[in-house]
């Protein structure tokens, strides 16, 4: 297991570019499995998460070239269908969430898939039914395997159909949009995610030939395709990233520069942290954070206490809150976060208590941070990272903190953001990973 020294209190200054998005690219490389022709892939992230499903896709077949240092080939001319029937595949895929990705194109183009219980970031139930019951209305049927406990999915031709999805799954409607590009007829897809990952994810398909419409709205009308083509693709950059690193800037920096963040799929993140005092400046399609010795918590026209809460897009992304509640900790005011989309993501603020942060834990999905305003500065500690956007909060405030932390378990944070010590440490920070 890897850890993160940290020796807190350095100013960060200069500027940094976000990798590409890791959903996205985790949604897009699955969608190559759509079609035997290349389908290049551009501005990859070099994170665990990727790169263990890149390596899932070799193992049943697909051939991956690299042709540069974030640029693959994916070619699905070749699948063998007989590793998916596997405990090995099983295995792998129990492992990594992002494998749940290839069962809407396995099951389109191969009218099968085998389903095991994915892996992934411990922040509380993270159901599949939307999935399942999406496939279902396209045709498909399940049969469970009690020795191996697995699901087998299978469905001879898939058929086009009305669905109203029973939540905004942003994993299930890419799942059920790219079931649903090779299935017969019409399919129209209510309550649908809009986030931008899935926009592009539609647009990357249109180029491979599907047809869908209503691209960037909750209702989508995919009309199936015989077959699909290859395409070249370029993937956003990741603005659970870009929002990170304003955080950080906020926190420890003497004022840094966010190169080429796509400024227009950012939603209301920046309006996010300008809400708990942050200034955030748009210079084309690049944001800067200038030094902040204070900023102030906005309240409400009313004059009550400000509350940010998560949202499905264009609502405040739930993979943010950890990193705003550790910027909220040194503003000038309090704060109510309310995490309503998972059941067990707050847990990690019983580690910034302990460094000496002031917030009040309400219940699993509630916490009020009330604001030191520089008064006095977090305290080194020991920590191990619980999910992805935990540890990232948890890296800023160790680095703001007075004296040498320690974060244990930094695999997770692996899992999301590509040689993150080594970008920090270029604009200044110093961590070191034994």
């Amino acid at each position: 297991m890897a850890a993160f020294i940290i020796e807190g209190g350095h100013r960060l200054s200069g500027s940094i570019q976000p990798q590409g998005a890791k959903n996205e690219a985790l949604e897009v490389i699955c969608a190559s499995l759509l079609s035997p022709s290349e389908v290049i892939i551009d501005n990859i992230p070099d994170i665990r998460d990727v790169n263990n499903l890149i390596l899932l896709l070799k193992d049943i077949g697909v051939v991956v070239r690299k042709l540069g240092p974030s640029q693959y080939s994916f070619c699905a001319n070749n699948v063998n269908l007989d590793y998916l029937n596997s405990d090995e595949f099983v295995q792998k895929c129990a492992s990594l969430r992002g494998s749940v990705l290839m069962i809407g194109p396995l099951l389109a183009r191969f009218g099968w898939a085998v389903i095991a219980k994915p892996g992934g970031d411990k922040i509380g139930r993270r159901r599949l039914d939307t999935h399942f019951l999406g496939f279902k209305n396209l045709g498909a049927s399940f049969s469970h395997c009690s020795d191996r406990n697995v699901y087998k999915i299978k469905a001879d031709k898939l058929k086009g159909c009305y669905m109203l999805l029973d939540e905004a799954s942003v994993t299930g409607t890419a799942n059920i949009i790219m079931a649903a590009t090779l299935a017969e007829g019409t399919t129209t897809i209510y309550n649908a995610a809009c986030e931008p990952y899935i926009q592009q994810l539609c647009k990357m398909l249109n180029a491979m030939g599907a047809h869908i419409s209503g691209i960037g709205s909750n209702l989508l009308t995919i009309e199936g395709v015989n077959e699909l083509q290859g395409t070249t693709h370029r993937v956003l950059p990741d603005m659970i990233e870009v929002g990170s690193f304003i955080g950080m800037a906020a926190m420890t920096g003497d004022g840094i520069r966010i190169n080429n963040v796509s400024v227009k799929d950012l939603g209301i993140i920046p309006e996010a942290f300008r809400r708990l005092g942050v200034t955030v400046e748009i210079d084309g399609d690049d944001i800067i954070i200038p030094k902040h010795d204070h900023y102030q918590i906005d309240s409400f026209i009313d004059g009550t206490i400000m509350t940010l809460a998560d949202a499905p897009w264009p609502g405040l992304t739930p993979d943010l809150l950890s990193v705003l509640i550790v910027v909220a900790t040194q503003a000038k005011g309090s704060v109510l976060f309310h995490q309503k989309m998972f059941e067990s993501r707050l847990f990690f603020v019983d580690k910034l208590i302990d460094m000496g942060a002031q917030i009040i834990l309400c219940d699993p999905h509630r916490a009020v941070v009330v604001g030191h305003d520089h008064a006095f500065r977090l305290h080194a500690g020991r920590m191990a990272s619980p999910d992805i956007r935990a540890g990232i909060a948890l890296l800023i405030a160790a680095m703001s903190a007075d004296g040498t932390s320690r974060i244990d378990n930094i695999e997770q944070i692996d899992r999301g953001y590509e040689h993150i010590e080594e970008r920090l440490n270029s604009l200044g920070a110093h961590i070191m990973r034994i």
